[in-house]
């Protein structure tokens, strides 16, 4: 009786073993994604630039219809650009612009200027919101 107390005594004393469902892992941190919206006049880029973080509302501010990202109100073109305009959002390294029922339309520049309710945008692609044009920008990562 005296062996089988001294073995569980042995037992008890060595070292935890660590399996494999107690390793936690640490996922590495994601980038976020950020880009520049270059406002354009009479086919030029202006240094008028808005930094954006998607998911980014474009549009102009009213306390009735909440905040907004990217405030418009202050530009002659804003005139022309919904309270809620438009919305740029990036997933998986894909960006794109997606109208919230704006009154004036969003455009994007492809041979002409195509109305859209949601479209693909990439590096330097000119789009419009209203008579608001913007070249978007993306940062390097």
């Amino acid at each position: 009786m005296t062996d089988e107390i001294q073995e569980h005594t042995a037992v008890e004393e060595s070292e935890p073993v660590i399996e494999e469902t107690d390793v936690v892992e640490v996922a590495a941190p994601v980038a976020v994604p950020t880009a520049k919206l270059v406002l354009k006049r009479g086919g030029v880029l202006t240094d008028i630039a808005y930094e954006i973080h998607p998911p980014a509302t474009i549009g102009r501010f009213d306390p009735s219809v909440g905040p907004i990202d990217v405030d418009l109100a202050s530009q002659p073109e804003g005139a022309y650009v919904s309270r809620k305009h438009a919305k740029i959002v990036a997933q998986d390294g894909v960006w794109k612009v997606v109208d919230l029922g704006s009154s004036n339309g969003t455009f994007v520049l492809r041979d002409d200027f195509e109305r859209v309710d949601e479209a693909e945008l990439t590096d330097g692609q000119e789009f419009a919101l209203g008579n608001a044009r913007f070249v978007l920008q993306l940062s390097s990562s």
